[in-house]
């Protein structure tokens, strides 16, 4: 079963990373598919405290979406041991779909060694005719191919068969010691081999068999059903496929990208390339044709809909689900979705609606998680994107969850981001990049009970956020120090100030800080000021 992957935006806060959480168990629950939370940064301490405080384990990190070997119907051919015989390669790939020109030779551990195509065979098999020796064939993989049977005492003695492959044609004909001599009816011949020395005398379709049996020779003799030629050329398909095998691989991992398979399939040409796992264990092939329409990731975004807020790799991936409660932005899909955006205070709310109108309750851990990320994304249901439906599901999960919300919100703001972290680290908290027109921002946002911890670094945050606008080219970086209990934020920012003061109307604006009273929402109250300048 394909997995669904439920993503939320870059830098996650606990509404993106808990919405991810309660969609994906609650299509679960109802049966639609294998749902999996993932998230595309590192959690916040406030989120952290939530998720173990109910018992939850971070969502999936996810790097990108971009399509990989694991997204593929590649083969999945059986494996084969060095020592097996040619003859039962060569069976085991006409066994197999006509697509698969190749088998993975691989140690007892699985771990790879080498490939065996049909090509390689060919290319022995042509190579036997110019060159009619073998060395060291194992004498059991010679009595399988040849379906044969060693008849004189001394078969114990005899390991493995080496020497140029003969068919005397007459009594006159040449039998070199050390040679594996091939008759049919004919006694003389068989007689000189042995007492040439021959390493090996194969009756073929013979009755003589019965008048060698039990002698006692230094010569392997051994019968076998078929005819001389026939019998010759299997002597060939007796060799281990080790002997043989490609060595020179090229492989791929289930992690690999399918933009660096292409990459590689085109400069090396082969035609089946091993599939190994995180243990470097074979599990399949890939050829050429796998590459023409592989299978997307199929993923639901929640709490943003905007390409520089989502996951790398998107164009790659089939987006089959929007749920947000901000703007509409920039993302684009090939076919229609489902989408779900309401002017409320919290993604988590609208999944919390969904959950009601399927008649299902989350269970009580579940439930609190759910309550503490509405009540972290309406800070303390004080923002003026909050509602009064915010407030009514905060409060009936809650009372589900049997915990307290207003004791809950004091508990989590209070363990927020920490001001001993490095100004760096600050920055990327909870922090949205936005595209205002031909201007482009980055905000972040701290919600705490203590702003001035924070404050005392002003200097050092400011210094941070010049850099990083330096870096992305961005007309303005904003931190938010957002305080529950004096209603407001400071504003600290890299960028004009001329820009600040029209925005937001402040005269106050002084070594690139401001304060701005009632101001707590970045979605409501910031970046909409700078997109009626901007926009």
């Amino acid at each position: 079963m394909d997995s669904v992957y439920v993503i939320g935006h870059k830098n996650p806060d606990t509404d993106s990373v808990v919405s991810a959480i309660a969609y994906a168990a609650l299509n679960n629950a109802l049966g639609e598919n294998h749902y999996v939370a993932a998230r595309i940064g590192h959690l916040n301490n406030e989120t952290a405290f939530l998720l173990e405080r109910f018992g939850f384990k971070p969502p999936l990190y996810l790097r990108s979406v971009r399509t990989q070997v694991c997204d593929i119907d590649f083969d999945t051919p059986p494996t084969l041991g060095e020592g097996v015989p040619v003859s039962h390669a060569w069976n085991m790939l006409h066994t197999q779909d006509n697509r698969v020109s190749g088998l993975p030779i691989t140690n007892e551990d699985g771990t790879i060694l080498g490939m065996i195509t049909m090509g390689k065979i060919a290319e022995r098999d042509m190579e036997s005719l110019s060159m009619p020796v073998v060395e060291q064939i194992p004498v059991y993989n010679l009595l399988s191919a040849l379906e044969g049977l060693i008849i004189n005492n001394d078969q114990d003695f005899f390991d493995t068969i080496s020497g140029e492959v003969t068919i005397p044609l007459s009594e006159s004909s040449p039998i070199g010691s050390g040679s594996i001599v091939l008759c049919g009816n004919q006694k003389e011949i068989a007689d000189r081999a042995i007492e040439s020395g021959a390493a090996c005398l194969i009756l073929c379709q013979t009755a003589l068999s019965e008048q060698y049996r039990n002698v006692s020779s230094r010569t392997c003799i051994m019968t076998t059903p078929f005819e001389p030629y026939r019998a010759a050329r299997m002597i060939f398909q007796a060799v281990p496929v080790g002997r043989i095998m490609k060595k020179d691989l090229v492989m791929f991992h289930l992690n690999d990208y399918l933009d660096d398979v292409r990459d590689t399939v085109v400069k090396s040409r082969y035609r089946s390339y091993p599939v190994l796992d995180e243990e470097e264990k074979v599990i399949g092939t890939l050829s050429r044709y796998h590459l023409i329409s592989p299978r997307k990731k199929k993923i639901v975004l929640v709490d943003h809909n905007e390409i520089g807020q989502s996951v790398s790799g998107l164009e790659q991936a089939e987006i089959i689900g929007i749920i947000d409660h901000h703007r509409l932005a920039d993302i684009q899909t090939g076919n229609p979705v489902f989408v779900r955006n309401e002017p409320i205070g919290s993604t988590t709310s609208i999944v919390a609606s969904m959950y009601q109108e399927r008649g299902l309750m989350p269970s009580p851990n579940l439930a609190g998680l759910m309550a503490a990320a509405i009540i972290s994304d309406t800070v303390m249901f004080k923002s003026p994107t909050c509602t009064q439906r915010d407030r009514v599901l905060a409060d009936r999960l809650a009372r589900q969850a049997g915990v307290d919300p207003e004791e809950l919100g004091k508990a989590m703001f209070s363990c927020g981001a920490s001001p001993d972290k490095p100004a760096a680290d600050l920055i990327k908290n909870d922090q949205k990049e936005f595209h205002l027109g031909s201007h482009s921002l980055a905000v972040s946002q701290i919600t705490t009970v203590d702003s001035d911890r924070f404050m005392a670094r002003r200097d050092e945050i400011i210094a941070e956020l010049e850099k990083v606008r330096s870096e992305k080219k961005y007309d303005l970086a904003i931190v938010m120090i957002t305080n529950v209990l004096k209603e407001g934020t400071e504003l600290l920012f890299a960028g004009d100030p001329e820009v600040i003061h029209n925005a937001f109307g402040a005269d106050s604006v002084h070594d690139h800080h401001v304060f701005l009273p009632h101001v707590l929402s970045r979605k409501k109250q910031i970046v909409p000021a700078l997109s009626q300048l901007w926009g």
